[in-house]
C-alpha cells in the first residue's frame, strides 16, 4: 500500500513536500529556541513582531533553499552534498533572523534565538532526510525482490561499489571477502571483510546468489582460477573493472592477456636487420604466394609489400583466409595489383594456367597441412597436399620458366618421425631433384623450427590454457625446440630467396634449442601466477605431462649433416644436402601415387620409410609410426 503511495507520487508533489517540511521544521525550531531563551514568559512576548520574523525568515529560507535545490535533491542521493546545502539554509535563517530583529524590534530579540533555531533547524532538516531516507529504501525494497551480492575485493575498486549498491533497489551487498590479511575483520562502507576461508560459510548464511570480483588490477588468470572455485560453490561470478577503466578505456580490458615476451622465450636475439640489395629481388616482379591465408604465407604477404612487387598473387584453399587477407592487403597497399585465386595446388590444371597466364617470376610456396597429431591420422590427404601438390607447383614453375622458386620446409622434415615430417622430406627432395636439372628456375627451401603465434603452435596454446587457469599440458619434460616468431620467418624467407643459386637449404642460426617447460613456466610467471608441482603445492597452475603424440619427436633439428655455408646474412646459414637420384624418386612417387588412389595407409607407410632410410641410411633409428 505505501508502495504504491509513494512511487504515484509525481516529481512536483516530492519537491512540494520537502519544501513544505522545511518551512514546518522552520516554525518548530523558532518556537523552540523561545522557549528554551524565554521559558515560560515565551509567549507572553509581542507576538506580531515574533510573528513578523518568523514570516521573514521562512521566505529567505524558502528562497535559499530553491536556490540551492534542496527540496529537489532526491532522498536516495541525499548524503554530504545535500547536508551542505541545508547547513546554508540554516546560515541564512539565523542572518534574516538578526536582520529582523533589528528592524522589526529594534534588536531588543536576543541572537541566541536565532542562533537556536539555525542549529535546531539544520539538525532536524539533516535527521528528518535521512529517516525517510532509510524509510523510502525500505519501502522501495518491499516492493523489490533483491540480488543478495558478496564482493571479493575490498580495494578501492571494491568499496566504490558497494557504496554505488547502498542505494540500489535491485542488488544488496552482504559482505566482503579479501586475501589482505589488514584488511580482515574490518568494516568498510557498512560491510563487514572475511578471509577467503570463509566464502563457503557467507554463501550459505546469507543466501549470496552472486559473487563479484571487485579486483581489476590482479591478473587475468589469477581471476580465472577464483571464478571457477567460486562457481563450485553454486554462485554467478561476475568480474568488475575499475571505474577508471570503464571511463577513460573504450573497452574493458579485464579478460586481455599480458604481452608475451617474445625475446624471453627465444632464448636469443630476434632476426631483425636485412641486406639492401633484398628488395632488388622483388621489385617490379610478379610474386606468387601459395597458401597465402596461413599464419606464414599471410606475413610473408604483408612484408612483400614493403618490396613493392609489380604483382602479387594470392593462392588458397581457404575462401574465408584468402578474403580476409586480401582485404587486408588492399587497404596497407591500395595502389599495388593483387590478385587472389582459389583453388588447390593439387589441381594441376589450375597451377598451370595460372603460371603462364599470369606470367609468375617468384613463387613462395608456403601450402602444406603442418600439424603433426592431424596430418598423422590422415596420412593419404597430408602427402597428397605436401609431395604431390609441391610437385604440380614446381613442374608449373619450371615449365613456366618461373624465374626462383622457394619451398617453405619445416625442421621435422630432418630425420622424421612422423607423417608430416616425411611429407616435407619428400617435398624437399622433389626439389632438390628439380634443382639439379633446372636451367631456368633456381630452386631453393627454407627450414623453420616452432613459428611462435601460427595455428596450432603451443604459444597460443600455452596462453589459453593459463587464462583458463590450467592445467598447461605438455607432452614430456624433455621436450626441446627451436622457436621463431611469424615475421622472423617470413623475413627468413624473403632475404633467403635473394641467395638462391639452386638446391641450398637456408636455416636460421636460432642457438640452442630451448625447453618447452621453461617456456610453460616463464608464461605463467609472466602472467603474475606461480607453477604448482610438489615444491610449491598451493600454486596457482599445474603443469600436467600428457605424454608424447604419435610422430612427436623429443628434439628438433634443422640440418641433416653438419656441413654450414655462410650467406651474406651473418644468421642465415646455407647447407647443400644430398639427395634421392632421379629414377629412385620417380619411382617413389609412382609408388605415392598408387597408395593414395587406392587409400592404401600401409603402402603409403612402408614407401615412407623406405625413401628415408634410403636418404639417411648412414643414421639409424628413423621410424615412421605404424
Amino acid at each position: 500500500m505505501l508502495y504504491r503511495i509513494v512511487t504515484a507520487l509525481t516529481q512536483g508533489q516530492k519537491q512540494a513536500f520537502f519544501l513544505s517540511l522545511d518551512m514546518v521544521i522552520l516554525v518548530f525550531s523558532h518556537s523552540l529556541s523561545l522557549l528554551l531563551v524565554f521559558g515560560a514568559d515565551a509567549f507572553q512576548q509581542d507576538s506580531s513582531v515574533l510573528f513578523n520574523e518568523l514570516i521573514l525568515m521562512m521566505c529567505v529560507a524558502a528562497g535559499v533553499a530553491t536556490f540551492f535545490g534542496l527540496h529537489k535533491v532526491k532522498l536516495k542521493s541525499y548524503e554530504m552534498n545535500g547536508m551542505l546545502n541545508s547547513g546554508w539554509v540554516a546560515l541564512s535563517i539565523v542572518g534574516s533572523g538578526l536582520l529582523g530583529s533589528v528592524f522589526l524590534s529594534d534588536g531588543t530579540t536576543p541572537a541566541l534565538i536565532y542562533a537556536i533555531t539555525g542549529m535546531t533547524f539544520i539538525i532536524m532538516s539533516v535527521t528528518s532526510r535521512l529517516m525517510l531516507r532509510l524509510l523510502l529504501l525500505r519501502v522501495y525494497r518491499s516492493g523489490n525482490r533483491r540480488l543478495r551480492v558478496l564482493i571479493y575485493g575490498a580495494g578501492q575498486t571494491g568499496q566504490q561499489l558497494a557504496t554505488a549498491l547502498a542505494t540500489d533497489d535491485e542488488v544488496l551487498p552482504m559482505a566482503f571477502v579479501d586475501d589482505e590479511p589488514r584488511l580482515q575483520s574490518l568494516t568498510i562502507a557498512g560491510l563487514k571483510v572475511h578471509r577467503p576461508a570463509e566464502l563457503p560459510d557467507l554463501i550459505d548464511r546469507y543466501n549470496i546468489q552472486r559473487v563479484i570480483l571487485a579486483m581489476p588490477s590482479a591478473a587475468p588468470a589469477k581471476r580465472t582460477i577464483l571464478s571457477r572455485q567460486i562457481a563450485q560453490q553454486g554462485c554467478e561470478v561476475h568480474a568488475l573493472p575499475s571505474f577508471s577503466e570503464i571511463i577513460t578505456n573504450n573497452e574493458s580490458r579485464i579478460y586481455k592477456s599480458r604481452p608475451v615476451n617474445l625475446n624471453a622465450l627465444l632464448g636469443r636475439d630476434g632476426l631483425q636487420d636485412e641486406l639492401p640489395g633484398v628488395k632488388t629481388t622483388y621489385k617490379g616482379r610478379c610474386v606468387l604466394v601459395t597458401g597465402a591465408g596461413g599464419s606464414i604465407g599471410s606475413e610473408l604477404c604483408r612484408q612483400l609489400i614493403s618490396y613493392e612487387p609489380g604483382q602479387l598473387i594470392l593462392f588458397d584453399h581457404s575462401e574465408h583466409a584468402l578474403f580476409e587477407i586480401d582485404r587486408e592487403l588492399r587497404s596497407l597497399a591500395p595502389d599495388l595489383q593483387i590478385t587472389s585465386i582459389l583453388g588447390s595446388v593439387c589441381e594441376k590444371s589450375v597451377v598451370d594456367v595460372l603460371m603462364r597466364a599470369r606470367s609468375v617470376e617468384i613463387v613462395l610456396h608456403a601450402a602444406a597441412y603442418k600439424h603433426v597429431p592431424l596430418v598423422e591420422e590422415n596420412a593419404i590427404e597430408g602427402m597428397r597436399n605436401n609431395v604431390l601438390g609441391t610437385r604440380i607447383v614446381a613442374n608449373a614453375a619450371r615449365d613456366a620458366g618461373v624465374e626462383r622458386f622457394i619451398l617453405v620446409s619445416t625442421d621435422k622434415a630432418v630425420r622424421p618421425t612422423s607423417v608430416m615430417g616425411a611429407s616435407k622430406r619428400l617435398a624437399e627432395m622433389i626439389v632438390q631433384d628439380l634443382a639439379t636439372r633446372s636451367t631456368t628456375t633456381r630452386f631453393s627451401m627454407v627450414r623453420f623450427g616452432n613459428v611462435i603465434g601460427s595455428s596450432g603452435s603451443v604459444i597460443p596454446l600455452f596462453a589459453e590454457q593459463i587464462a583458463a587457469g590450467g592445467p598447461v599440458t605438455l607432452t614430456h619434460n624433455d621436450v626441446t625446440r627451436y622457436f621463431m616468431t611469424i615475421p622472423e620467418a617470413a623475413r627468413l624467407v624473403l632475404v633467403a630467396g635473394s641467395f638462391a643459386r639452386g638446391g641450398d637449404v637456408f636455416v636460421l642460426d636460432m642457438g640452442k634449442p630451448v625447453a618447452v617447460r621453461d617456456v610453460a613456466r616463464k608464461m605463467i610467471e609472466g602472467s603474475d601466477l606461480t607453477v604448482r608441482d610438489e615444491d610449491n603445492p598451493l600454486g596457482d597452475v599445474e603443469i600436467k605431462i600428457t605424454g608424447l603424440r604419435p610422430g612427436e619427436k623429443l628434439y628438433e633439428e634443422l640440418l641433416i649433416g653438419s656441413d654450414m655455408l655462410t650467406t651474406p646474412h651473418p644468421k642465415i646459414l646455407r647447407a647443400q644436402e644430398g639427395h634421392l637420384s632421379e629414377i629412385e624418386l620417380a619411382k617413389a612417387l609412382k609408388t605415392l601415387n598408387e597408395a593414395i588412389h587406392t587409400r592404401d595407409v600401409a603402402l603409403l607407410r612402408g614407401l615412407l620409410v623406405q625413401c628415408i632410410e634410403q636418404m639417411n641410411d648412414h643414421i639409424p633409428g628413423v621410424i615412421i609410426n605404424e
